[in-house]
């Protein structure tokens, strides 16, 4: 039986700055224009965060019953790993993705009920990035999944359900959060390559192969930093205090670009989520501020 500090560590809480980061710079954003509802901002981070762990704990049971887990580096899995029985661990997913539903349907009631389409969307692909017959994640989309729900749909979500109307600089912040939050998903398949391509699984960094997938993890870094100017010029000049994230994201892409493989990436995919968080807090700041 999986101890709780196992089942938390199988929630994989380093993967947890892709779930709060677009919150706290979409409210943020609501903020600024005066738009904040704070009550509905919880919500949205508590969607956020239990889709996360929801979709960690399904990958661990879609993974784990296929095998593809089985000579795997890096954080624990549950079901590979026999420390939890795959029905065990797709309750735990089942559980956490239900939170996020009912917390998404309340958004959806107090704001637009075509938020039930988008919170579906959602769900469905947390489940299917690995379950299923024909998981997404298994034919190089895993990335592009990531930066429509963990940028668009996360930071244009978290803006609209305060604010009520579109906003082009949310969309501007949800390509920037987009971008290196892929680049946390792109580390893990780095790291995988070998295991992946032995198992079957067609990642996009299996598909690049190891040298065009670190050149595109610092591509996405650039994005995340460039995309600082045309936010403070929308905003307040203030947020390109913003750049000092690339500080954070240092050690990662020196682990990326330095050529560190298997288990020496691990601390990269730390790093990478620390400097997403500081990304969203450097530019919070200065737009609450503000």
């Amino acid at each position: 039986m999986a101890t709780p500090s196992q089942w938390i560590e199988g929630a994989r809480p380093r993967t947890l700055p892709a779930a709060l980061s677009p919150v706290i710079a979409g409210t943020a954003l609501a903020t600024y224009d005066d738009e904040l509802v704070w009550w509905k901002a919880l919500l949205a981070l508590v969607v956020a965060l239990a889709l996360q762990v929801g979709v960690n704990y399904a990958n661990d049971y879609s993974d784990g019953i296929r095998g593809t887990d089985d000579e795997r580096v890096g954080p624990l899995r549950l079901t590979a790993t026999r420390l939890a029985t795959p029905n065990a661990v797709k309750r735990a997913a089942f559980l956490a993705l239900g939170v996020a539903g009912v917390a998404g349907l309340v958004l959806a009631a107090t704001t637009a009920w075509w938020l039930v389409a988008v919170g579906l969307a959602c769900m469905l692909a947390a489940w299917f990035y690995t379950g299923g017959s024909k998981p997404y994640g298994y034919a190089g989309l895993g990335e592009v999944a990531v930066f429509v729900f963990f940028g668009l749909v996360a930071v244009i979500g978290t803006y609209d359900v305060q604010a009520e109307a579109w906003s082009w600089t949310a969309l501007v912040i949800a390509v920037a959060l987009g971008a290196i939050i892929c680049a946390i998903n792109l580390t893990n398949n780095l790291r995988d390559i070998p295991t992946d391509t032995a198992s079957g699984k067609r990642t996009l960094a299996v598909i690049l192969g190891d040298h065009s997938t670190r050149l595109l993890y610092a591509g996405l870094i650039a994005v995340a930093a460039v995309a600082v100017v045309p936010l403070a010029a929308a905003t307040t000049w203030w947020v390109l205090v913003a750049l000092l994230f690339t500080v954070v994201a240092r050690p990662a892409l020196r682990a990326v670009l330095g050529g560190a493989v298997g288990p020496a990436l691990i601390p990269a995919l730390g790093a990478t989520g620390k400097a997403t968080l500081a990304w969203a807090v450097l530019v919070a700041v200065p737009l609450v501020l503000a």
